[in-house]
């Protein structure tokens, strides 16, 4: 292990933009706007509304909250 490797919900995202075709900063911000506040609400509508697997809305979510300090 070089010490540069990226863990947790970051790990996820080179995936998410070239799976989605939109950068990790644009999903973000559709979470950060969204009225919905509870984790699993959220995984649940970017599943629903944008088609994301599970995997990659729970990354995009927990990043997210925890940013937020939620």
């Amino acid at each position: 292990m070089n010490g540069t490797s990226v863990k947790g919900p970051a790990s996820y995202f080179p995936s998410i933009e070239k799976k989605y075709g939109r950068p990790v900063a644009e999903w973000q911000q559709l979470i950060t706007d969204s009225p919905l506040t509870r984790h699993m609400e959220l995984v649940a509508w970017l599943k629903s509304e944008y088609g994301l697997g599970h995997g990659h809305a729970n990354a995009l979510v927990a990043h997210n909250l925890a940013a937020r300090g939620k």
